[in-house]
């Protein structure tokens, strides 16, 4: 049976298919969440066809690079977060983010600027006594450089590099910062791409290590994904620089 916690989630980039799991595994642990995306529309209609409690969700406008908004969208919110998830991310294939800038800039306007700009808001308000965690998506291809995805790859490094200093920051005010480093999940921005179907993950599973985020900063959701973690970041240069 749900209990009622009395706190509160902010999901940024709610709109994402782990997030919006995430949003159905928090209410089922008594959260009221608020989910925060410029695709509003898409979030209602997930809240009607799941029947969730509308009176436990609040949907808001947030767009993650209309930077110049985040200081009033997050004075407006209705109650100040108990947990914050960034979830929000933006992908484009490698080889045309060589080619057209403007694919690369999104990544980095979406997957780090509009991270650190909003969690630089929320994590500096002092008066917000109910803050305990910050919870960041990052990925498996933030680890090491590869040739096949290192721009934007390279967006999720940075995102990790910022969330280790925002732990040391928070840390004397007893606020956990963890960071998800994600392989492969089924979702809609990875659909098209050739990946290994044995090590795609679910968005409910990834979400659950969402929800149930311990103590560990880097938290890396399945056992084979795990391996890999700590094989890219062992291996010789000379090695990476041969894989795919």
């Amino acid at each position: 049976m749900n209990q009622n916690t009395g706190k509160t989630v902010l999901i940024l980039g709610a709109n994402s298919d782990v997030a919006k799991q995430c949003m159905k595994q928090y209410m089922e642990k008594g959260f009221s969440v608020l989910a925060a995306s410029r695709d509003t529309a898409s979030l209602e209609k997930f809240v009607r066809d799941n029947q969730l409690d509308s009176l436990k969700v609040t949907i808001l406008y947030f767009d993650a690079v209309d930077f110049g908004s985040h200081q009033k969208f997050y004075n407006e919110l209705p109650s100040k977060p108990h947990i914050v998830v960034y979830a929000a991310g933006f992908l484009v294939d490698n080889e045309k983010a060589l080619r057209d800038f403007k694919g690369t800039q999104q990544m980095i306007m979406v997957n780090y600027m509009g991270a650190v700009s909003i969690l630089n808001i929320i994590a500096t308000d002092e008066s917000n006594k109910n803050l305990e965690r910050i919870i960041g998506l990052s990925s498996l291809s933030g680890v090491r450089g590869r040739k096949s995805n290192f721009v934007y790859g390279s967006t999720k490094a940075a995102f990790t590099t910022y969330l280790v200093g925002l732990r040391q920051e928070l840390v004397s005010r007893n606020i956990r910062v963890n960071a998800l480093v994600i392989g492969y999940i089924r979702t809609k921005i990875n659909e098209g791409l050739q990946l290994n179907e044995s090590l795609i993950m679910e968005p409910d599973y990834v979400a659950k290590h969402i929800v149930n985020a311990g103590n560990s900063f880097t938290i890396v959701p399945n056992f084979k994904w795990k391996m890999i973690y700590i094989i890219l970041k062992i291996l010789p240069e000379s090695l990476v620089a041969k894989l795919p």
